[in-house]
């Protein structure tokens, strides 16, 4: 019994530590990302985007790159660009480009895992988009592309005012009453998420033993960089495996990510992992009630496929200039999360921006009238799974802390 409560308080400790450390990671990047939806809408990125392929893939990557890391919005956001004009393959760059190129993303990476593995995020992200575009080329698939787009035929899209300049739009209060309201919504979009996230990985880290990982990707353990091509090739389909039975988000995802890389899976099992946020069954169901179920799973043959290709390439390509990451870089059990340095700096200064955030949004009172982009249809059940799982952990967190300080 001693040797489960000093676990499950070591557990809670490294939960509420991990948080502590990406906290104001969290807070910069869902401000930035709220900035740039608000100031930057959908209807301008439609205008802007063309009808030339090269141009309009160059284009809907940036878009991406400069939105939303929130899967669900960027599907939403990715069906809306296709409706209204956009290539497929521009809107299929748009959506890899949100989820995997996006600023709070990279950030959040750099604390848990280190610079290649942002590396890896970014040029992997650009390749995913290259080889669904080489694939889209190749397949042509002009009949399941016209049948989806008549399955959007009907769908109404929510309109935002592009009009107004957006350098006279800065200057106004009721513009960051906007940004304001928009950052609610990103952290209304992934609190569930990343407290599940999180707790999961402090419950890995202090319970799981190494023999699991070893047993569930092959051959992997502390220390282990020396891998077959084989082995790589396992480690890169069973992490899309393990992100699907966490059923979590790309940002709570990350400290999941930087457990596995510390117990020794390898950099292109690790980079899969993070990559798989699309080829979940979540979003086959929802992209099959927008474009069709043939339409859906054949994004999840090019997803999947992209996958494995930029994987594979990072890893090895990593490997020939002697960039391959050291797991032991990665400190999950960090005795010292709490202290005084940059962080807890970083963390206050970022909170007192949130509280700003918070009285210019919710209570100064202004009538301010706001249109949020469109997000997809989330399952209800799942919502609510996640939900009652986020205040499972609240309990569960609140318990362990109170056994690492009262009774330890």
């Amino acid at each position: 019994m001693s040797e489960f409560l000093k676990q499950w308080g070591e557990a809670a400790y490294t939960t509420t530590g991990f948080f502590w450390m990406a906290l104001w990671a969290f807070i910069l990047g869902y401000i930035i990302s709220s900035m740039i939806q608000i100031f930057v809408t959908e209807k301008r990125m439609q205008k802007t985007m063309g009808k030339d392929e090269s141009k309009s893939v160059l284009l809907g990557t940036f878009f991406g790159f400069i939105s939303s890391s929130c899967s669900f919005a960027a599907l939403a956001s990715a069906k809306s660009l296709f409706k209204k004009g956009a290539s497929f393959v521009s809107s299929i760059a748009f959506l890899l480009a949100s989820t995997n190129l996006v600023i709070e993303l990279g950030i959040i990476i750099s604390i848990f895992l280190g610079w290649q593995f942002v590396v890896g995020e970014y040029v992997g992200g650009i390749l995913l988009i290259l080889i669904c575009w080489i694939l889209i080329r190749i397949i042509n698939p002009k009949k399941l592309i016209e049948k989806a787009k008549k399955n959007l035929e009907g769908q109404d899209d929510d309109e935002m005012d592009g009009s107004k300049d957006w350098k006279k739009q800065i200057q106004q209060e009721d513009s960051w009453s906007r940004v304001a309201k928009k950052y609610k919504m990103e952290w209304q979009m992934v609190w569930k998420d990343v407290t599940v996230g999180f707790t999961i990985a402090g419950i890995v880290a202090a319970f799981v033993p190494d023999s699991f990982f070893q047993t569930l990707f092959i051959n992997s353990g502390q220390g282990k960089t020396d891998f077959t091509f084989l082995e790589v090739l396992e480690h890169i389909v069973v992490g899309p495996v393990a992100a699907f039975l966490t059923f979590i988000g790309s940002m709570g995802n990350i400290p999941l990510a930087a457990l596995l890389f510390g117990k020794g899976v390898s950099f292109a099992g690790v980079m899969a992992f993070i990559f798989s946020d699309l080829v979940v069954f979540p979003v086959l169901r929802i992209n099959a009630k927008y474009y069709g179920w043939k339409m859906s799973f054949f994004i999840l043959f090019l997803l999947f496929t992209a996958l494995i290709g930029t994987s594979l390439a990072l890893h090895y390509s990593f490997d020939l200039l002697s960039m391959l990451p050291d797991p032991s870089q990665v400190k999950i059990q960090d005795k010292d999360h709490f202290k005084i340095d940059y962080t807890f700096y970083l963390n206050i200064t970022f909170l007192m921006i949130s509280g700003y955030l918070i009285y210019l949004g919710f209570y100064k009172k202004k009538d301010v009238e706001h249109s949020m982009s469109e997000m997809a249809p989330k399952s209800p059940l799942l919502e609510t799974i996640l939900k009652y799982a986020a205040f499972i952990c609240y309990v569960w967190l609140a318990g362990g802390l109170i056994v690492k300080i009262f009774i330890q």
